[in-house]
């Protein structure tokens, strides 16, 4: 698997609070990877370093390339959508188009106009005159519209209705992805969009928690529904997590066989959201 991003040791201190430490990490090409932790996780910092927009120790190849010395490198090949807004609220449309056809050698303004006809946005509208779904659209078109080798993506589709959202991802995966690009996304949405990924990153108080592609999650952990006359036996198998729902006892293990497991209730693979939690009350 061809390296897009390796991490190795990565730290980097506000003041005297760390917001990344110790952070290791690889990223393959043609992957979907969720970076995903709570507010103040450091999710933003891992970003902004692989972005080559802050300073931090440690070792950072991107696409081969260190982003601190060589970034203007670096972006010919990378894209990014923030979280929030960074055209001007002044600008047209049409020039929003003529700005990045300016400034990037390779965006393709034939695809972002074919984009934004499928869309209601007008050439001649301003920034300001469009929704907040219609920004996030715009920023989609012209992003789409530059053949990078890696997309980075933070809160896209933050403050979004949920048909916003549901579009933004379709058209990335029908539009955009292929097994050539790779996407890195931060997400407070884990439930929406966790069939996406291909890998997941859980970070919590600078740290990574979790590092591990989608399909191997089964094989590492497992959740029980315990049925009441079997929940001292099972926490006896060291269970890493347990809630109770409507009565009943949910245990999360990690290492454990099915064949220990399924005596005690019903068996399933934990989806990503309910991981997320357990492993972030676990690190708390």
């Amino acid at each position: 698997m061809t390296a897009v991003i390796e991490a190795r040791g990565l730290r980097k201190l506000y003041h005297t609070s760390p917001a990344l430490e110790d952070v290791s990490f690889t990223v393959g090409s043609g992957r979907i990877v969720g970076l995903i932790g709570p507010n103040g996780a450091g999710k933003t910092t891992a970003l902004k370093a692989i972005l080559g927009l802050t300073h931090f120790q440690g070792e950072l190849r991107v696409l081969g390339l260190d982003p601190r010395s060589r970034r203007d490198e670096l972006m010919r090949d990378v894209s990014f959508i923030a979280d929030v807004a960074v055209l001007p609220r002044w600008l047209r449309v049409s020039q929003a188009l003529d700005l990045v056809e300016g400034v990037h050698t390779r965006f393709n303004r034939a695809r972002a106009t074919e984009f934004l006809r499928r869309t209601d946005i007008r050439m001649r509208s301003r920034v300001r005159e469009l929704s907040k779904g219609m920004v996030t659209q715009l920023h989609l078109a012209l992003t789409l519209a530059i053949d990078a080798r890696l997309l980075v993506l933070d809160e896209p589709t933050l403050g979004l209705d949920l048909l916003y959202r549901r579009q933004f991802y379709d058209t990335l995966l029908n539009d955009y992805f292929d097994k050539e690009r790779t996407i890195l996304v931060t997400t407070h949405q884990v439930e929406e969009i966790e069939n996406l990924f291909t890998d997941v990153l859980f970070i919590k108080h600078g740290r990574v928690v979790l590092d591990s592609s989608v399909e191997s999650l089964a094989d590492r952990y497992l959740q029980v529904t315990v049925t009441p006359d079997n929940v001292t036996r099972a926490q006896a198998f060291l269970p890493f997590y347990e809630r109770e729902v409507f009565g009943r006892v949910v245990m999360i293990f990690e290492g454990r066989t099915a064949a220990e497991l399924a005596p005690l209730g019903e068996l399933r693979t934990p989806s990503i959201a309910d991981l997320f939690v357990a492993k972030m009350e676990k690190a708390a």
